[in-house]
């Protein structure tokens, strides 16, 4: 079972080495790897070609946002399953996507979901927050709970089902397709109980200028998919709390509990 991983950047010199390491080391052999720069003018670019052997397919060109350019990576994407990494973030273990394809192969589900964590921008061994998960029932979804959008991989079918990600949302089209997809009784659904990325707190979704931007998008997404408006927002802003005391209190204990 192949998969395609699609990594999106812009003027990330600093970390998108240890990003594409984090790709090429995994012990799982069939990976497609892309890349989808969009124009970087910081060094980036050079980085990235030092790879360009190791790299399915590359592109760097002016894009209309992240959302644009991760709907060109689908596109060109050839795997069965399709994953995200950005280029803030590396995969938890060099096992990662053998666990996704096993979890794969072993529910035959076309959507796989996990957990991830968040790290210092600049002490990656410094867990900031986490971000667990559970067994769906839709009914969470009203509670604004929602898995982590970089540990869930997908069918490439499903979003040739049911659409890539809507442009109109500049920040939150990730919380969209991901209610699109959670609210569908017809995608069939797995949560593989592991960590599975590590990410960079530092984003354009955990950047605090943007957050209010964000929470709009979000209750506009909120109220498409008929959920509990105001109430569902709150609850989405307020579940992060414990998230970020947990690895205060506990330091990176709760990860092997």
């Amino acid at each position: 079972m192949k998969i395609s991983i699609i990594t999106i950047v812009y003027n990330r010199a600093h970390c998108i080495e240890d990003c594409i390491k984090s790709v090429l080391s995994q012990t799982y052999s069939n990976v497609e790897y892309l890349v989808i720069d969009g124009g970087s003018t910081d060094g980036t670019a050079k980085i990235i070609e030092k790879y360009a052997d190791k790299i399915d397919y590359y592109i760097s060109e002016k894009d209309e946002g992240i959302f644009d350019a991760l709907n060109k990576g689908i596109k060109n994407a050839t795997g069965e399953v399709i994953g995200i990494l950005n280029s803030d973030d590396f995969f938890y273990s060099e096992q990662t996507l053998s666990q996704i394809i096993e979890a794969f192969q072993y529910s035959g589900a076309e959507l796989v979901y996990a957990k991830g964590l968040f790290v210092s921008e600049t002490d990656i061994t410094k867990i900031k927050r986490i971000y667990p998960s559970n067994s769906f029932k839709k009914v969470f979804l009203n509670f604004g709970w929602i898995p982590l959008h970089t540990t869930i991989f997908v069918k490439k079918e499903v979003f040739e089902n049911y659409g890539c990600y809507n442009e109109g949302y500049r920040i939150a089209s990730d919380y969209e397709i991901s209610l699109r997809w959670f609210k569908n009784d017809e995608i069939s659904k797995f949560y593989l109980n592991e960590w599975v990325v590590k990410m960079r707190l530092g984003g354009l979704s955990t950047s605090a200028k943007l957050q209010l931007r964000k929470s709009r998008e979000d209750l506009r997404i909120i109220s498409k998919y008929k959920l509990s408006g105001i109430f569902t927002l709150g609850f989405k802003i307020a579940r992060k709390i414990p998230h970020y005391i947990i690895p205060q209190i506990m330091g990176n204990k709760f990860i092997t509990s």
